[in-house]
């Protein structure tokens, strides 16, 4: 579904030249969660922007089904760190946001249908008239999930989503991510500071080396996709995954410390 061929990307920083990302190859296949884990600043979010076409490779090649990605890819959902969600909208208003832009428009009646049953999926039925400052930092989470389920992406891009959530609310949002991905048959790419949350939801888990990025390692996870993202944590092999993907980050963590 998702592939970069030898992609190199450079930005200019004040007239000076920098490598953010260095020949990567990736490739991601439909339907499978693959987290993408590294120290600040090694261009795991860089991977996201180019895959959505927000940004475009200096080198190398970025496919997406296939086809070249050389604009906006309006076959992805893309979900950042904030929830961005427009705080003079009601959680209904901002939900429908993308069904009420032009390229996407739906019929009024259609929309308000369409937005109850995303709400109901995702836990908020009761909040629709609620605005972003009402809400839980969960809430506010779940509300930007729906945003982005509503327009029927095949494919999530997720840039630590849930990084802000307490250890708790985390668990919850994991499990409801675990389940999403499941009844939709999603393929999702989620970038994540925190091991053990690469661990709980992904296929496969890559760890990036400091900047310019590379893959260091590239580790498959056993447990099968009908997971539960609290008892999981009590496995042994969970345990042993986690220090074994610790001894490939932890020395990439000492350089960023050190530069």
């Amino acid at each position: 579904m998702i592939e970069l061929k030898g992609v190199s990307k450079e930005f200019d920083a004040r007239g000076v030249r920098m490598l953010a990302l260095d020949t990567i190859d990736l490739a991601v296949e439909a339907e499978e969660f693959v987290a993408l884990v590294g120290p600040s600043g090694c261009g795991k979010s860089t991977v996201l922007n180019l895959v959505s076409g927000l940004l475009r490779p200096t080198r190398g090649e970025v496919r997406y089904d296939g086809a070249p990605v050389s604009g906006p890819n309006r076959r992805v959902g893309y979900m950042t760190q904030k929830d961005t969600l427009l705080p003079w909208r009601t959680v209904e208003d901002n939900i429908g946001i993308a069904l009420e832009l032009k390229c996407r428009a739906v019929p009024s009646a259609e929309r308000r249908e369409r937005v109850s049953a995303m709400m109901d999926l995702v836990g908020l039925s009761g909040f629709a008239h609620h605005y972003p400052a009402e809400l839980s930092g969960g809430m506010r989470k779940r509300a930007a999930l729906a945003r982005m389920l509503i327009y029927e992406p095949e494919t999530f891009l997720l840039d630590e989503p849930f990084g802000a959530l307490d250890a708790q609310l985390k668990l919850i949002m994991h499990q409801e991510l675990l389940r999403l991905t499941r009844a939709r048959k999603l393929t999702v790419v989620f970038v994540t500071h925190d091991l053990a949350e690469a661990i709980t939801l992904a296929d496969r888990v890559l760890v990036f080396t400091g900047r310019p990025g590379r893959i260091r390692a590239e580790r498959k996870i056993p447990f099968g996709r009908e997971r539960d993202a609290v008892r999981l944590r009590f496995l042994p092999e969970f345990g042993a995954l986690h220090e074994e993907l610790w001894d490939e980050l932890k020395d990439e963590v000492v350089k960023g410390t050190e530069a």
